[in-house]
């Protein structure tokens, strides 16, 4: 089972770095859009114009809402949520794991929850053809990355809970 466990930790890899190059094109867009805008200030003093880029909003708006969702999966794997020693470091080893095991079922019920109403509202804007206002992309393909990743979170969460690795137990014996 440790070899799936691996596999699906390189899933996940993979899935953030693709998150990074989206990230990586929203930034290039954001810094290419704010130059135009600068340089088309600079225009108007001559009587010149430099547009920036139409839709631009439309771009980071509908990528951004997909790549904030897909680098938790690769935050589960690394373990990199937020965890408050304060409340448990008073309670044995034993007990620490148990609520960390529970916490890991808690996080998988409720990415797959989110996964699902997020799919019906992928299927309500698809029914509504809700397009974006200025390039007139629709937006309902935009909420695939970020089910995908949902049920990601969950599945390595479900998978950290039932086969636990001794690297994954980073605070125990804090």
């Amino acid at each position: 089972m440790q070899s799936q466990m691996r596999l699906l930790f390189r899933i996940t890899e993979i899935w953030a770095l693709l998150a990074a190059f989206l990230l990586l094109a929203i930034v290039l867009v954001t810094s290419t859009n704010v130059a135009a805008f600068s340089l088309d200030r600079l225009a108007r003093i001559w009587g010149g114009t430099v547009s920036g880029l139409p839709g631009y909003e439309d771009f980071v708006t509908l990528t951004i809402s997909a790549v904030a969702l897909m680098f938790l999966p690769y935050c589960q794997v690394k373990k990199g949520h937020v965890v408050v020693p304060l409340f448990t470091s008073f309670l044995s080893d034993k007990i620490r794991l148990i609520l960390d095991r529970i916490w890991l079922l808690t996080i998988s019920f409720v990415a797959i929850f989110l996964a699902i109403y997020m799919t019906m509202g992928m299927f309500e804007a698809r029914s509504d053809g809700t397009v974006a206002g200025v390039l007139g992309w629709p937006e309902w393909p935009f909420y695939a990355p970020g089910i995908l990743s949902l049920i990601l979170w969950a599945v390595v969460a479900l998978g950290q809970a039932i086969f636990p690795r001794k690297e994954d137990d980073l605070y125990v014996g804090a």
